[in-house]
C-alpha cells in the first residue's frame, strides 16, 4: 500500500492542493505572518499541525467513516462515497463551534479529499499525512488568530 501511495498521481495532486490554496489566500489579501511565531509557541504549532490531524483522522476517517461504510448501502457520487460525504458533513459541522462560518465551511472539501484517500489507499496514513501537511503549511504561513 505504501509503495502505491507514492506512485499515485492523484496523491501528489492532492498534496499540492494545500499550498496552492494558501497561495490563493495570499493573492486574496490574507496577511502572511510567517513561521517566526512558531518558535515562541512550538507546542501550539505541534498541536495544530500534528496532534489534531492525527486525532481527527482517527476519529473521523478511522471510526466514523469506516463504521458508516460498513452500515450503509454502497452509493457513490462520482468518487465520493455516502460514508465519506456524511463524515465530511459531520467534520465540517463541528468546525462551526470554533471557527467563523466561512472558515468552518472551508474544511468541507479537504475533508472529502481526506476521506477519498482513506478509501483509495485503505489506510489512515494518507488522510493523516494530507491533514498534517495542510495544517502545517497553513499555520506556518498565517499563524493563529
Amino acid at each position: 500500500c505504501l509503495n502505491n501511495r507514492w506512485r499515485d498521481w492523484q496523491w501528489w495532486l492532492a498534496l499540492s492542493a494545500g499550498p496552492l490554496f494558501c497561495l490563493v489566500l495570499i493573492v486574496a489579501g490574507l496577511d502572511v505572518v510567517g513561521p517566526d511565531w512558531i518558535a515562541g509557541a512550538i507546542l501550539t504549532f505541534l498541536l495544530l499541525a500534528l496532534v489534531y490531524p492525527v486525532l481527527e483522522e482517527i476519529v473521523f476517517r478511522g471510526l466514523i467513516q469506516d463504521s458508516l461504510s460498513e452500515r450503509l448501502t454502497i452509493w457513490r457520487f462520482q468518487l465520493i462515497s455516502k460514508a465519506n460525504l456524511l463524515t465530511s458533513l459531520a467534520f465540517t459541522a463541528l468546525h462551526f463551534f470554533s471557527h467563523p462560518p466561512l472558515w468552518a465551511a472551508s474544511v468541507f472539501l479537504p475533508s472529502l479529499l481526506f476521506g477519498y484517500f482513506r478509501e483509495r489507499h485503505n489506510s489512515l496514513v494518507s488522510p493523516i499525512t494530507l491533514h498534517a501537511f495542510y495544517n502545517s503549511v497553513y499555520f506556518a504561513l498565517f499563524g493563529i488568530a
